[in-house]
């Protein structure tokens, strides 16, 4: 049988006890090296409070997620104008609005929007789509449209620079 030697210990090769004994000396000395490692153990010795911080957690974004609409993908959207003429409603700013934005995109700046919500009464009854840079400002622009009566609010995943990443055609402003 062939034997290792270990600090004066022999343990048998075929056995996952040396290998085990190893593992943990390896993995209590880099515990011990890197602080922040700590939080591993932190884990191991606290899983009900660290589970009902991570079930907290994901219920709190799926919570914001939802508040501000359900997230479409462009070719969801493409899809959506097209079946039920969706009226799509671009959140950037004038100058970036000019240098390109989806076909029949109306430019409703976010900072504006609860000044501007007249522009959109007649679409009220049809899907509201937003779009912005990169589907930062689309949410909070979802809650304020539902809080105004908006009942079909969704919002463009990765606003417009996703939309350009896909090659999708883009309207310049002239």
């Amino acid at each position: 049988m062939n034997r290792l030697s270990s600090g004066g210990i022999e343990l048998a090769a075929n056995g996952f006890l040396y290998l085990k004994v190893v593992s943990l000396i390896v993995l209590c000395k880099v515990v011990n090296r890197f602080p922040s490692l700590q939080l591993i153990e932190f884990v191991g010795n606290h899983p009900f409070l660290v589970g009902g911080f991570v079930i907290l957690l994901v219920l709190f974004v799926r919570n914001e997620v939802a508040r501000g609409g359900a997230s479409l993908s462009p070719q969801q959207l493409v899809n959506l104008v097209n079946q039920e003429g969706a009226a799509v409603v671009d959140l950037r700013d004038p100058k970036e609005y000019g240098a390109g934005h989806i076909s029949g995109a109306l430019n409703i700046p976010h900072a504006k929007l609860a000044g501007q919500l007249n522009q959109l009464v007649k679409h009220k009854e049809k899907p509201v789509v937003l779009a912005c840079k990169m589907g930062q400002h689309s949410g909070a622009a979802g809650v304020t449209l539902r809080k105004n009566g908006f009942t079909d609010v969704r919002r463009l995943n990765g606003g417009m620079t996703e939309w350009r990443a896909q090659n999708l055609p883009v309207v310049k402003k002239s």
